[in-house]
């Protein structure tokens, strides 16, 4: 399979649907690029699935960077997109774009960040010094305390159309796609169709050009789902079955053999 790059992702718009997913090491991100996953993203969401923390607020770039070179290790022709972290990019153009050179300079093929029409001059900048940029409207998890907790944005006429300045304002500053989450699926609609760049939904309905799942959604590690996720296997009782068969057998002398 040829390696996918911010072309061909702008290519596949309007002729083919990419169903992409999060991974944190090389072993799962082999998998999945071996499977066609055409963008694996490095998310923040390690720190809920991964870290053990309850939100994605405390990940740091160095957990981040750790991450996004595993996974660029694993991953031969998958898109590699590192997930800037909260405090990342928040904190002075400078230090935003020397935090997405090291991203790109530990594997990643691009960056992602929250944030619509308040950031688009950092996507700006990043994109005119050659980072290419995935922006992320609608609901940004690293606004969980201003939102007081997770809700879906863009409900009412005027939250709608302030998604959709965001949406536009990120395109025209330069980003090669944009993640729509956690927005009614008419108002997703909408937006993919106004836009030339692609969209990513998470729990935005059908009508995206592209879908997110977060790996340990998608196979059945997480038992504890958000509602829009759909399980393709059941791997936490098949590991959590494996552990106890192990453990029983060392107890009474099956194994080592």
């Amino acid at each position: 399979m040829k390696k996918w790059n911010v072309a061909s992702v702008r290519a596949a718009k309007g002729v083919q649907k990419l169903g992409c997913c999060t991974a944190y090491d090389a072993c799962f991100a082999r998998l999945a690029d071996a499977a066609g996953v055409p963008i694996l993203l490095v998310g923040d969401s390690m720190g809920n699935n991964v870290l053990g923390y309850a939100t994605t607020l405390p990940v740091t770039i160095e957990e981040t960077l750790s991450a996004t070179a595993a996974v660029a290790r694993g991953a031969k022709d998958a898109l590699v997109v590192a997930d800037l972290p909260f405090g990342s990019y928040q904190c002075g153009d400078d230090r935003a774009v020397a935090n997405a050179v090291r991203c790109l300079q530990a594997g990643a093929d691009a960056v992602k960040l929250e944030g619509g029409e308040a950031f688009a001059p950092l996507i700006k900048r990043l994109t005119t010094a050659g980072i290419p940029v995935l922006a992320h409207v609608g609901m940004m998890p690293q606004s969980v305390n201003a939102y007081g907790g997770f809700r879906k944005q863009g409900k009412t006429s005027e939250a709608a159309a302030q998604v959709m300045r965001d949406a536009r304002a990120v395109e025209a500053a330069g980003a090669f796609a944009v993640t729509l989450e956690c927005i009614p699926s008419a108002l997703a609609a909408e937006i993919t169709a106004a836009l030339k760049i692609v969209t990513i939904g998470v729990g935005a309905g059908p009508s995206c050009d592209a879908q997110w799942l977060v790996m340990h959604d998608l196979l059945g590690l997480n038992e504890t789902p958000p509602p829009f996720a759909k399980k393709y296997a059941a791997l936490a009782e098949t590991v959590r079955g494996a552990f106890a068969a192990y453990v029983a057998d060392v107890a009474a002398g099956r194994f080592p053999a």
